[in-house]
């Protein structure tokens, strides 16, 4: 199937990163065709522009390919029939640079559409049969589960996919702990990736 990988991370040498590629190998040993989207190394820019958002009601998206090849990024979404998202959680929300690949690419007309009396969203990314996240926190998973309450995976899989894609597969495994693992458990957590995915 078509896999697309993307990973929000500005740092080549980061944990993310590191499990990016563990991924991409992984994947492609199981046959999938393979295209990884690294927004920073991409300098996707995130900023959605005034004749994008100005177009959100009108009969067809305007992408103004501010900084970044919008076109193409779109039609990778739309080919896409597993996504993978790497990423840290940082303040337990996404990284700027992927809040705005959701704001620019899931656009209307191509992810969703509106209904006609403007009360609900219709789901277009029927293609997209799964979606696997990856993402490091520094906190402990306490923190994030009793505390938080996943704030991320809710968004995730309520407010994006239950909107765009609802019937794909989901699953996310959140890495805790992250900026004082041993390498043990980090190929722990490899295994883990390997096996769910």
């Amino acid at each position: 199937m078509n896999c697309l990988i993307v990973v929000a991370h500005p740092l080549e040498s980061s944990l993310c990163q590191h499990l990016a590629r563990e991924t991409t190998v992984h994947m492609r040993e199981k046959g999938h065709i393979v295209t990884v989207k690294d927004l920073y190394d991409e300098a996707f820019d995130p900023r959605l522009s005034q004749q994008e958002r100005s177009s959100y009601y009108q009969a067809e998206f305007q992408s103004s390919n501010l900084g970044s090849n919008l076109d193409r990024d779109l039609s990778q979404l739309k080919e896409a029939e597993i996504l993978v998202m790497v990423f840290p959680t940082w303040w337990f929300g996404f990284p700027a640079i992927l809040k705005g690949w959701f704001d620019r690419v899931w656009a209307p007309g191509h992810a969703y559409d509106h209904s006609p009396d403007l009360k609900g969203i219709i789901p277009r990314l029927d293609q997209l049969k799964e979606v696997n996240v990856i993402t490091t926190l520094g906190s402990p998973g306490w923190v994030d589960w009793l505390i938080l309450r996943r704030p991320v995976r809710r968004i995730l899989k309520i407010a994006i996919l239950g909107t765009c894609a609802k019937n794909c597969n989901f699953k996310m495994l959140s890495l805790y702990s992250s900026e004082s693992l041993t390498p043990a458990k980090i190929d722990k957590f490899i295994k883990r990736i390997k096996r769910a995915f």
